[in-house]
């Protein structure tokens, strides 16, 4: 005689559904297992066709032409990828939060514009020439204007429309003193425009160690604002009921997102798109919760910046694209797409 068991054993022995913290979770695993993936074929391929063999000589007994190739070239640039596409991914993900706009990216805010502004300055008024030395030109344009969008914001009365309007103001000024430059100068034009397209080619150990410390001091403050982010997302009267303080996490913000995106624009130049792109998808899976968001922009908004970065060695071998401008090819299409998909889901 069969007996069916109780309502309650059943519930006991089924299997519990996995929670949405677990999924997450997983996808993070997932995720910087594809991270390490692009990051391995960034070492392997490259303009100069290698094989694996050669890859795998050169990358442990750097010696010969293999070792220069992979060491010294591709995993340094591989390596300046990781990091700034964090940085940028990063910077574009706590923006959003700030402005409380998804389709914000660190040229918002002037930080860009004014990282340009200042390597044109150096290059054409100092005649500064090397990595080294306007790398930290880019680094101080970058913090002055942003130290200046949150004056014009209204320091500590400031608000996401006064921040981003005073941004897009600075913006328009620094661009058109870049054009004017350029354009009466040739010399800076010739130095500039390598520059100015964003690439990953100059990549040396050095730059990176110049960049390292912004870089790792700025993930740890924007990876600690993720809660009080969460509050400010939900409008200022929501924040204070929470118990946020608002200027003072608008001010970590603003410092957080220009020490990581003048580094990165230092060490490659502006590159755009990657922090628009990336925390905006991101957040469609995630959902509004920043502590989600920040990891997950961080680990894959470099696997997009390697993966344009190896598709623009390919494309055009032996030459090879800068990544900004595959950034852009990709960006400008997915761009149009959001904005599309925004106004649509408003009406």
């Amino acid at each position: 005689m069969l007996v069916d068991s109780p309502p309650e054993q059943c519930a006991e022995t089924a299997p519990a559904p996995p929670t949405r913290r677990a999924i997450r979770a997983v996808g993070l695993l997932v995720s910087v297992a594809v991270l390490v993936l692009v990051a391995l074929t960034s070492i392997a391929i490259g303009a100069k066709v290698l094989s694996p063999e050669q890859v795998w000589h050169g990358l442990f007994h750097h010696t010969g032409t293999y070792g220069d190739v992979v060491v010294d070239e591709r995993l340094s640039r591989t390596v300046l990828g990781l990091l700034a596409g964090a940085a940028l991914g990063l910077s574009g993900a706590v923006l959003q939060a700030l402005t409380r706009n998804p389709l914000a990216d660190p040229g918002l805010l002037g930080i860009n514009a004014g990282a340009s502004a200042a390597v044109v300055t150096a290059m054409t008024y100092f005649g500064v020439t090397s990595l080294g030395g306007y790398v930290w030109f880019a680094f101080a344009g970058a913090a002055a204007v942003g130290a200046l969008v949150w004056f014009l914001g209204g320091s500590r009365g400031a608000t996401p429309v006064r921040l981003a309007l005073a941004g897009t103001a600075i913006s328009a000024a620094l661009y058109g003193y870049l054009q004017a430059v350029m354009i009466t100068d040739q010399a800076a034009l010739a130095k500039m425009r390598f520059w100015t397209v964003g690439s990953l080619a100059t990549a040396t150990n050095s730059t990176i160690l110049q960049v390292l410390p912004f870089l790792a001091a700025g993930t740890v403050l924007a990876l600690a604002l993720a809660r009080p982010l969460n509050a400010v997302a939900m409008g200022d009267d929501t924040a204070k009921a929470l118990g946020a303080n608002l200027n003072r996490t608008r001010a970590l913000s603003m410092l957080a997102a220009t020490v990581l995106c003048g580094a990165a624009t230092a060490a490659c130049g502006p590159i755009a798109f990657v922090g628009l792109m990336v925390p905006h998808v991101v957040r469609s899976f995630t959902g509004p919760d920043l502590r989600w968001i920040l990891p997950y922009a961080t680990i894959l908004s470099p696997v997009l910046l390697l993966g344009a970065d190896v598709i623009g060695r390919v494309v055009a071998r032996p030459s090879e694209l800068q990544v900004g401008i595959v950034t852009a090819l990709i960006g400008g299409p997915v761009f149009i797409f959001l904005v599309r998909r925004r106004r649509t889901a408003q009406l």
